[in-house]
């Protein structure tokens, strides 16, 4: 029989007692002193303490940032109520100049009609200008097709006008940032009976 070598390896083969292997970690090392070196684990007690420091630290940053919720949501409750109770300020300041234009028609003593007149088209010009400030338009459909949307039909008249036509206002309607506040209430013509 032939005897099989085994290759040789560069690195010299140690015995096993011979071989140097570094502890695990944690566990002691021998320093130059001879003396092995400690490295410090953290106590259970310590872990505890510092898990419980944790906690406590976010449980109060918990209690603030629910009492900042809670602040935020009061605060928005005040500005809602504030805005749906306060919504019309800025209109009724507008509103004002119209009822200053007619208490001072009024406390005319020896006013004529054609004093009357030209106030309450002052006021008028007043009224309009500030319905326009706000958006307020006037629905007057004289003459137009009938639209369910912005006209309520008071009746139906025979017309020489094309069927579904408004023949009359009855009176004016309104409309705001293009809602319906108020619909004109009209006469509406009738389809010729053949």
């Amino acid at each position: 029989m032939t005897d099989v070598k085994q290759p040789q390896s560069d690195q010299p083969e140690l015995s096993d007692t011979k071989r140097e292997t570094s502890p695990p970690q944690g566990q002691a090392q021998a320093s130059e002193t001879g003396k092995p070196e400690v490295e410090s684990m953290p106590s259970l007690e310590q872990l505890l303490k510092k898990a419980e420091l944790d906690a406590a630290e976010h449980y109060d940053a918990w209690l603030r940032a629910k009492a900042d919720a809670e602040n935020i949501r009061k605060r928005a409750q005040i500005d809602i109520a504030n805005a749906h109770k306060y919504a019309i300020e800025n209109f009724s300041v507008e509103l004002l100049a119209v009822m200053d234009s007619l208490d001072a028609a009024l406390a005319v003593e020896n006013a004529t009609v054609e004093n009357f007149k030209s106030g309450m088209e002052l006021t008028l010009r007043q009224l309009t200008a500030a319905f326009e400030k706000f958006n307020i338009k006037v629905i007057n459909p004289q003459g137009e097709k009938f639209d369910p949307h912005l006209h309520q039909a008071m009746s139906v008249v025979d017309s020489d006008l094309p069927p579904s036509t408004v023949v009359h206002v009855m009176q004016k309607g309104y409309v705001l940032n293009d809602r319906v506040i108020r619909p004109a209430l009209v006469m509406v013509s009738k389809a010729k009976e053949t």
